[in-house]
């Protein structure tokens, strides 16, 4: 591409950057606010990076495609456009800043055509893991999680020889009780960890249904390390104090289980290696 067609196409997609951000300000200006304050998805700052990391990784393959506009991208653009306005009408947060997404899409293919998107499609998806997930599904997904982890943590601390009974998502010990609150569901470190997983899983030289795998394989190492957190959280409890399920000890038990579940995550990545080798 000659610097007179970059510069040409730099005045094309200016006008529409500068558009889209005046019409999308406020919804990120919120989104970066939620970020702040919920540590469920604080790791909604990393995600746009990541995502322009990944552009680049592949800027090579990117470079190659032909330039061929097309005007189906003006429809998604004005489809974007009408949810994020519907959005904003319905105070519904989650659809405002997915048109976001839908705009993008839209201005890509307008500018640069469908074979472009295809290249850029799974970092455009990606960024919808920056979006904070709805209350009402939220909550359908995190308080099955806490009876689940809450359930297989008793048997657990049963095996270990402590007496538990538990009550929903309450466990009772002989000298306290611990809550399976909504942060020890699992889900937070379950999103933080596929959005760890996909961007590592479009890194992976694999093919796709191994690069699938990488990707899901975050959903059960975020159940069983959430479990293993709980029940060592109860043993401590049982036999050192009720002070060591909360404060500092708890934090850090948090922390050393996402470590735990990273370097599983590895182990899942080397064992596909292995197969591949063995495959090739």
């Amino acid at each position: 591409m000659t610097l007179n067609i970059k510069k040409q196409l730099l005045f094309q997609v200016l006008p529409l950057i500068l558009v889209f951000f005046f019409l999308y300000h406020k919804a990120i200006e919120k989104l970066i606010s939620d970020w702040s304050v919920d540590p469920n998805f604080s790791h909604g700052f990393l995600i746009p990076f990541v995502a322009l990391y990944m552009v680049w990784y592949k800027q090579h393959e990117i470079l190659k495609v032909s330039h061929e506009s097309s005007t189906t991208g003006v429809f998604i653009i004005i489809l974007g456009m009408l949810i994020h306005i519907a959005g904003n009408v319905g105070a519904e947060l989650f659809l405002m800043r997915f048109s976001m997404i839908i705009t993008l899409t839209g201005i890509i293919i307008y500018y640069f055509g469908f074979k472009m998107f295809r290249k850029v499609m799974i970092p455009l998806a990606y960024l919808i893991l920056m979006i904070p997930i709805p209350a009402l599904i939220w909550n359908k997904i995190a308080f099955p999680l806490q009876l689940f982890s809450a359930n297989i943590a008793s048997q657990t601390i049963t095996l270990l020889g402590i007496p538990v009974f538990r009550e929903g998502n309450i466990l009772h010990l002989a000298n306290t009780s611990l809550e399976v609150v909504d942060a020890c569901s699992g889900i937070r470190s379950l999103t933080s960890l596929l959005a760890l997983t996909g961007a590592f899983a479009f890194l992976a030289p694999f093919g796709s249904i191994k690069k699938w795998i990488l990707f899901f394989s975050a959903v059960p190492i975020a159940v069983a390390v959430n479990v293993i957190r709980l029940s060592i959280t109860g043993a401590m409890a049982a036999w050192i104090g009720p002070e060591t399920a909360h404060g500092f000890l708890h934090d850090m038990s948090g922390l050393i289980m996402f470590f735990a579940a990273l370097i599983l995550v590895y182990i899942v990545f080397t064992v596909e290696m292995k197969l591949e080798k063995i495959k090739g």
